[in-house]
């Protein structure tokens, strides 16, 4: 804008003076020339007067040093007299225009141009009284002769005038800029700027006040829209139709195992470039709507693709990444839960149902009847323990909270203890108990149910002539119940594994011990009832600790 100015303001200057020069030369140049016309009307009045006195004789004596011509024509034309050349040599004057007039009128006048000497003449001629025509003429340079003797001059003025005005343009250039360059666009109103300007500012302010609040909206939905979508689990992406990201949350990015590259701009196939993951993407772009289940970073992830439409044409997808480990996990393990029940059920049905029908087909013998009628009955307590373990551990898996009562640790071991010493003596095991008396609160029956198990389990698995040993002790706000046996062991890679139900880790003992396999799947579901924790140590040879730590409510 300031070039454009600044040319525009030396341009204009320009073209004022050449015109200006123009326009002076040309007035200047006609008051000139009506000038020499007046001298030359005067003079040949004046020797038109001296002629009439004096005749001939007056023409030879006069001084023509005013340069002016003089003629006398006869009135056939002829030239009588000259004061320039020999009127035998002149051609006849009676076609020209002023001795034409003179001759019609009294008087006559003529200007004629040469350009072959680029001059101008002026012919201004009298009837005389013996009826031939008195003729005075002046020349002067032509007006273009003029102004080649002007040019360099003006060129010179148009010059200076030029390199003046480009220095005042540059500096009205910069006082006209000043201002709108220092204009306050963040503050309009406050701009101290030219009256034509106002409405502009105006207009400025409350254009920018409708682009803030548009921006105040398009944030607020922008941080709606991100903190609906950062907060969900689920995994969202938003791709256009050439596959590039648009919108992401940080689940997404989670799921995808994506730490390094940001999402956003990126092509889809950056984020994750597995077959069947780019398969679900492509066929989503083409316009089908589809979903898969992908292995994403070790995990399980089913993902639902939808095409955006717009016109019948795909604008971009929609996809939905949705963790499914644990449901998949868990549908194994209902699975496997189903089979080992079903196994657990047929083992005790079987044999109940094998007796029964030997029994009542009057095959057994009397003698034998009452070893059938034992293996029925053990065989139905053994369903009896079964299902009660199972309603137990229902129960524990709604994770009801029912109200907790303070327990004495040491005392509800040392009664359990005596509950199972008939147990222990049976498997020729020493049980005791020791460690301080602490207090807890808990369930009291899952409590109970907890530490009998573990008592329980580590009389079965042990040796003959093994040791129990159960200690309980604190630990800062923790109470420590450690259940210690010195029985076969538990290999590390299968210590995770016995808190599954059903799960033995002898699978050579498991039909002579007596058992569901629900006793430490009870104990992990009581711990995670009463927030507290519960590990094994055993180095898979001999000797195996169960540690319980349960929070000391204060």
């Amino acid at each position: 804008m300031k070039r454009r100015i600044f040319l525009f303001s030396a341009l204009l200057a320009g073209i004022s003076v050449i015109l200006t020069s123009i326009l002076v030369t040309l007035v200047g140049y006609n008051d000139f020339f009506e000038g020499i016309k007046q001298e030359v009307m005067a003079e040949a009045a004046y020797i038109h007067t001296g002629y009439k006195l004096a005749g001939e004789d007056y023409l030879e004596a006069l001084d023509y040093r005013s340069g002016h011509r003089l003629t006398v024509i006869s009135p056939d034309g002829t030239v009588l007299y000259d004061s320039a050349e020999s009127p035998e040599w002149m051609d006849n004057h009676l076609d020209r225009p002023e001795v034409q007039g003179a001759l019609s009128d009294g008087t006559g006048e003529s200007t004629r141009y040469s350009d072959t000497i680029r001059e101008q003449t002026y012919y201004c001629a009298v009837l005389l009284d013996d009826g031939s025509v008195l003729r005075m003429s002046s020349t002067t340079a032509s007006i273009l002769a003029y102004y080649d003797q002007l040019f360099w001059m003006v060129a010179l003025i148009a010059v200076l005038v030029f390199l003046a005005s480009s220095f005042i343009a540059s500096f009205l250039t910069r006082r006209i800029v000043r201002p709108i360059n220092s204009m306050d666009l963040e503050h309009p109103e406050n701009n101290e700027a030219y009256d034509e300007l106002v409405p502009l500012l105006k207009r400025i302010k409350e254009q920018r006040n409708q682009i803030n609040n548009q921006i105040r909206e398009l944030d607020r939905g922008r941080q709606e829209f991100a903190a609906i979508t950062e907060n969900m689990s689920e995994g969202f992406l938003v791709i256009d139709r050439n596959g590039t990201v648009l919108s992401n949350n940080r689940s997404a990015m989670d799921l995808l195992g994506v730490q390094t590259i940001p999402a956003m701009g990126n092509n889809i196939l950056a984020l994750n470039r597995s077959e069947v993951f780019r398969g679900v993407a492509q066929k989503a772009l083409s316009g089908i709507t589809n979903e898969q289940v992908v292995s994403l970073s070790g995990r399980q992830c089913q993902i639902f693709a939808n095409p955006v439409m717009e016109d019948d044409t795909v604008q971009g997808v929609v996809l939905l990444l949705l963790d499914v480990t644990e449901k998949q996990e868990r549908e194994a393990l209902r699975r496997e839960f189903t089979a080992n029940v079903s196994h657990e059920l047929k083992t005790p049905l079987t044999t109940i149902s094998g007796c029964a029908e030997i029994m009542a087909n009057g095959v057994a013998k009397s003698k034998d009847v009452p070893e059938f009628s034992e293996k029925i009955y053990r065989e139905a307590q053994r369903l009896i323990a079964l299902v009660n373990d199972l309603i137990l551990l229902s129960g524990l898996e709604e994770n009801t909270q029912p109200v907790k009562e303070p327990i004495n640790l040491l005392l509800l071991s040392e009664d359990i203890a005596q509950r199972l010493a008939s147990k222990a003596d049976e498997n020729s095991v020493v049980l005791s108990v020791s460690g301080e008396s602490i207090v807890v609160y808990g369930i009291p029956s899952v409590l109970d149910e907890m530490v009998y198990n573990l008592l329980d389990n580590a009389i079965k698995y042990n040796r003959k002539d093994g040791s129990v040993s159960v200690g309980i002790n604190r630990k800062d706000n923790i109470a420590v119940l450690t259940v210690t046996d010195s029985g076969f062991g538990i290999p590390k890679t299968e210590q995770q594994r016995v808190f599954e139900r059903f799960y033995r880790v002898d699978k050579s003992h498991s039909k002579i011990i007596p058992g569901t396999g629900l006793g430490l799947s009870i104990v992990k579901h009581g711990a995670l009832l009463h927030d507290a924790e519960i590990k094994i140590k055993s180095d898979g040879k001999s000797g195996t600790s169960v540690i319980l730590y349960i929070p000391i409510a204060d």
